[in-house]
């Protein structure tokens, strides 16, 4: 169907990379484009022999194009309400949508859903959109509306506001689109957890550790837990359910430890075989001034690096808080340590890791490499979102 959308010239053979499906074009491959186009708005882009080769969003910024379709179509209502479509069917397909063991899940994970810059998570009967691109909020009517026709989802948060550039954010605010706020409870793998959709990190919970706190049940029985940077506390639930002798929630947030708090009140109520101490205070902070030691320690703490200029400062604070990590986990213990930096690729972290053990002087040895579930999807064609990586660690 033919469009009537900008179009935008490449260079000579800078169409490489969307012959090989790379979702993004940078601004030095375009060749042509009309200096009054403004950021968001829809784009065509075409060969310098004029062949039609993509449509995406446009935005004046190194990442030039994201692209949403390399088939040439309209950008309308029907387009949202396919991809929206296709998206659950493969939540459902993995077992995840109507679930009732697990009632939360991410629909759509930008690239690895051909949906550059659109994040949508699902807690119970709540969706929580989060657009990290101009172009993207500017269609949120018509996702939010692709979204509506789920039969379960009663209500629609917009969570943007923070995660857009400055000039544009500025003027829009985080609001209900659909629905209105309430209490929300949501299962996963049999645990409990309040949600906070408007006042939580990120859209409310980290749902990309889901299959690595499962993984941690399956160590933790009489075992004592460190859990660092713990916000509501997830892994400390999941070793709790799962027989740990005791556990302790570190994070410099005082709201996070309050949910904390308030997820241990909903999965033990008063129960007296609970051991769970709450500590609001800076992890490394906490690692020098408490002298005791742990069978099991988690360190998952937020994107060291968010650019590559930021890479050398990221690397080395991740080598000291696994140092760190190292001196205060028992002999015969398990680390179980995280990066969410897409700018430290696996192979970096692990280097990372092994030069912190070498200078703790500790035998550690790999059991598991981590990474994130089948509702946060790498894009084959997209390496860069293969974000989150992990090990677990067994420590002589």
């Amino acid at each position: 169907m033919a469009s009537d959308y900008p179009k935008i010239i490449l260079k000579k053979e800078k169409e490489r990379s969307v012959l090989r499906y790379h979702p993004w074009i940078f601004s030095g491959a375009m060749q042509s484009f009309d200096p009054e186009l403004k950021d968001g708005d829809i784009v065509e882009v075409l060969d310098n022999k004029g062949r039609y080769l993509c449509t995406g969003h446009f935005y004046h910024g190194s990442i030039a194009i994201k692209i949403l379709s390399f088939t040439n179509e309209i950008i309308d209502q029907e387009f949202w309400n396919q991809k929206i479509t296709k998206a659950f069917t493969w939540r459902k397909n993995v077992g995840l949508a109507g679930n009732k063991n697990t009632n939360c899940f991410r629909l759509i994970h930008a690239e690895g859903d051909n949906c550059p810059g659109l994040v949508i998570d699902v807690y119970d009967t709540t969706a929580v959109i989060q657009c990290h691109s101009i172009g993207m909020h500017r269609s949120i009517r018509e996702i939010a509306n692709a979204v509506k026709q789920l039969p379960f989802i009663d209500a629609i948060y917009d969570k943007s506001k923070e995660n857009l550039p400055s000039e544009y954010g500025g003027a829009s605010s985080n609001q209900f689109l659909y629905g209105s706020q309430k209490e929300i409870i949501v299962v996963e793998n049999g645990n409990k957890f309040f949600i906070d959709v408007e006042r939580g990190q990120k859209t409310g919970f980290f749902l990309d550790q889901r299959d690595n706190r499962n993984l941690l049940a399956h160590y933790c029985k009489d075992k004592t837990v460190l859990n660092t940077y713990s916000y509501s506390g997830g892994f400390s639930i999941y070793a709790l359910n799962n027989g740990a002798k005791e556990v302790v929630s570190v994070d410099v947030s005082k709201t996070a430890m309050e949910l904390t708090e308030k997820n241990i009140e909903l999965n033990f109520h008063l129960s007296s075989n609970i051991h769970h101490s709450s500590l609001t205070q800076d992890v490394f902070e906490f690692f020098k001034t408490n002298e005791n030691k742990f069978d099991i320690i988690i360190l998952d703490p937020p994107a060291f690096a968010k650019s590559i200029g930021k890479r050398h400062n990221a690397v080395q604070a991740y080598k000291r808080l696994n140092m760190e990590g190292l001196k205060k986990v028992n002999q015969s213990g398990i680390i179980f340590t995280f990066s969410c930096s897409q700018v430290v690729d696996q192979q970096l972290f692990n280097a990372t890791v092994m030069s912190a053990a070498i200078e703790a002087h500790r035998d550690v040895k790999i059991l598991h490499y981590l990474s994130q579930p089948a509702d946060h999807p790498i894009n084959i064609f997209h390496p860069e979102s293969a974000y989150l990586k992990g090990l677990v660690l067994y420590v002589n």
